[in-house]
């Protein structure tokens, strides 16, 4: 199996110019992801979902931080998880994330953290993002970010 050095996007369900709705980054725990039983403490799996929602944004040729460099946020306003199995330092995960609801001012996102050696469920969730200003007012998504989630 090969070792993946860092976070990454590493596979996409569809691809050309048909939107990207479901997509695969992979990532290996670290040690500071861990707790004392050596295994990845239960908040690391947000930050994992965000990687996720990141990734797929990217997968669509969306950069978050040039929406940001343009007055654009996406707050996470609602977050679930449901945690199935536990996974340990240097295991690999694989972080499933696919567009759910998509809002006129929100996008919802459903996540899947599985075992990468054995597809095992380590977790389920989803996490709702609102679209706002620098300021936090919530304001519509952008009709360019709308289209390349739909197409």
């Amino acid at each position: 199996m090969q070792a993946v050095e860092s976070p990454q996007m590493v596979e996409s369900v569809s691809a050309g110019p048909v939107p990207v709705r479901k997509s695969r980054a992979d990532l290996r725990v670290r040690y500071a992801e861990t707790d004392q039983m050596g295994k990845a403490h239960h908040m690391q799996y947000l930050s994992w979902f965000e990687l996720g929602r990141i990734e797929l944004l990217r997968a669509n040729g969306i950069s978050y931080a040039e929406l940001e460099r343009a007055g654009v946020q996406f707050r996470v306003t609602r977050a679930e998880i449901e945690y199935r199995q536990s996974v340990g330092y240097d295991e690999e995960v694989q972080i499933w994330t696919e567009i759910g609801v998509l809002g006129s001012c929100a996008v919802t996102f459903s996540h899947e953290a599985r075992r990468a050696v054995d597809d095992g469920l380590l977790a389920r969730g989803l996490t709702v993002v609102a679209c706002t200003d620098r300021d936090g007012t919530v304001r519509s998504i952008p009709g360019d970010v709308v289209r390349s989630l739909v197409g």
